[in-house]
């Protein structure tokens, strides 16, 4: 909707909002103000889009599209960490202190929040979230870096589940950390 339509627009309902009295019909029309000027924010948005190229634009969503940028982004912050053997070092120390495990944890959690909802690298709506409050692109960026970090480390033979599992998870989540960096950076980047 061109700019010289949204400001008819809004002269119209203006005018209507000082003849409207009955107050049903004026919370009606403030809906539609409400709605307008959001269709004028994702207007200015989209406009901004255009001069910027790859950044600030609006994602909805989760999709297959968005899951695959994922796994790419994990897959490529993961494999150094199945080839470099520090990895399988913090995840030692780490079964040791299962304070330090559950802080990792909750830090890469937070980092990922950051990178998807908070740095504003993108404008990342929630689309249907699940259980009604948890954003379905969270989940899926996260279970697919840990997903990727747990094939990755056991195909290359780098954890044993069988000899010590809390070992192997430990090992896992230290490489989830950089992993699920990388998928939250390759899902929004692109913009997708």
């Amino acid at each position: 909707m061109p700019e010289e339509e949204l400001d008819e627009l809004f002269a119209d309902l203006e005018a209507l909002e000082d003849e409207v009295m009955d107050p049903e019909a004026r919370e009606r029309l403030e809906e539609a103000i409400e709605a307008a000027e959001e269709v004028q924010a994702e207007v200015e948005v989209l406009q901004t889009n255009r001069r910027k190229g790859t950044f600030g634009r609006i994602i909805r969503g989760f999709d297959r599209h968005d899951a695959a940028e994922a796994f790419l982004g994990a897959l490529l912050f993961g494999i150094p960490m199945g080839v470099e053997g520090g990895t399988n070092e913090v995840g030692e120390f780490m079964t040791g202190h299962p304070l330090l495990f559950v802080l990792s944890l909750v830090a890469t959690v937070g980092l990922v929040v950051s990178i998807l909802f908070v740095a504003k690298f993108q404008e990342v709506r929630v689309k249907d979230p699940v259980l009604g409050f948890i954003p379905r692109r969270l989940l899926g960026v996260l279970g697919i870096s840990f997903g990727t970090s747990v094939a990755l480390l056991t195909i290359w033979g780098r954890v044993d589940w069988m000899t010590d599992p809390w070992l192997a998870l430990c090992t896992c989540t230290v490489a989830f950390t950089p992993m699920a960096i990388g998928a939250a950076l390759g899902d929004i980047l692109p913009g997708s």
